[in-house]
């Protein structure tokens, strides 16, 4: 490990979605809605610096301009009272019924153009907030049954929404955050190499790169820190949700490392090693059956794991490393980093 990665220093986020009331397809929620304000509240007290948003997260859906200006500066006036910045808005289309078919993809031109009105309004609330990474999450990018959309011209209308979005603020930088399926049968760009294939063909390659989670790439039967590796060659890993994940089935936002130690410290080698310059965003829910008092646990103990692992990656000696490579001694390289694990 060079010495530059040993003094780096990572800021923590997450968004207020992380604390929640437990409810599921299958049941009522298990705990009373935690006022907004008192979320905010305890982001330092976790040791968290950046809040991530949805757009209606920071102001009610479908204000006016000027409203909408008036409640995010009321917004940035909360975290700056809090000490904390703004990492991100993401706007939210995937629960509007305009949304219901998708938003850039979706066959009703009115239902495309609220789509793309809501991803310009969200852009001005980061504004006001003194941010500029809006989050797509393509959520209802899809289908459910391939025939209902054509797909070639479903691709070409989420790259002209990017272009439009691009060109409504010069300054914004767009983060893609892929998911294979979830709450679509089957997602258009389902991968983040595939965003990336986009963002090469987008007004402003520049300006476009990747926000990946965890949890997402392992759906999709990836290794998280292969997608990381791969965005961060391309100068594009500009955001990260670590989590955790039971196998191939609905996204479960575990604790980060709780299911897989060995693939969360792979995954913290590359954004170390990788110089990987962006927050340390969380997305992981309490458990269902977790009581009020404990509701925030899951946050600290992902944060606690990411540093245990950061400890350990940064013990790795890279000399003996690379011995294990040259000799081809694999097996020697793998009981090398179980020590590690354990503490060896």
């Amino acid at each position: 490990m060079n010495a530059a990665g040993k003094n780096r220093a990572y800021r923590f986020s997450f968004g207020p979605w992380n604390i929640s009331t437990g409810a599921d397809p299958f049941g009522p929620p298990a705990r009373k809605e935690m006022a907004f304000a008192a979320k905010i509240r305890e982001y330092k007290r976790l040791g968290f610096d950046g809040v991530q948003f949805h757009d209606d997260d920071a102001v009610e859906a479908d204000l006016d301009p000027q409203a909408t200006e008036r409640a995010a500066a009321r917004m940035k006036k909360m975290l700056d009272g809090e000490g904390l910045f703004c990492e991100f808005v993401a706007p939210r289309l995937w629960e509007h019924p305009k949304t219901i078919d998708g938003g850039f993809t979706s066959n009703n031109a009115a239902d495309r153009r609220y789509a793309l009105d809501r991803a310009r309004r969200s852009i001005d609330i980061a504004n006001t907030l003194d941010c500029h990474n809006l989050v797509l999450w393509l959520a209802r990018e899809g289908t459910y049954i391939r025939e209902s959309k054509d797909p070639i011209t479903a691709i070409g209308r989420i790259l002209d929404a990017v272009n439009a979005l691009l060109e409504y603020d010069r300054h914004i930088r767009l983060l893609g955050e892929m998911k294979p399926n979830e709450p679509m049968d089957q997602a258009y760009l389902p991968t983040p190499g595939h965003f990336l294939g986009l963002a090469y063909r987008a007004a402003d390659p520049s300006r476009v790169g990747l926000l990946i989670e965890s949890a997402h790439s392992i759906l999709a039967g990836l290794d998280p820190s292969d997608d990381m590796a791969y965005a961060l060659w391309h100068g594009k890993l500009w955001s990260v949700h670590l989590n955790d994940q039971n196998g191939l089935k609905y996204d479960q936002d575990k604790v980060f490392g709780s299911v897989d130690l060995r693939r969360a410290f792979n995954t913290i080698w590359v954004l170390e090693r990788g110089g990987y310059e962006g927050c340390i965003g969380l997305d992981v829910k309490p458990m269902r059956t977790t009581k009020p008092g404990d509701q925030t646990k899951h946050l600290a103990n992902s944060r606690e794991m990411f540093l245990r692992l950061l400890d350990v990656a940064r013990s790795v000696d890279a000399g003996k490393i690379e011995e294990y490579r040259a000799e081809r001694d694999y097996e020697g390289l793998e009981m090398y980093v179980l020590g590690k694990l354990m503490g060896r």
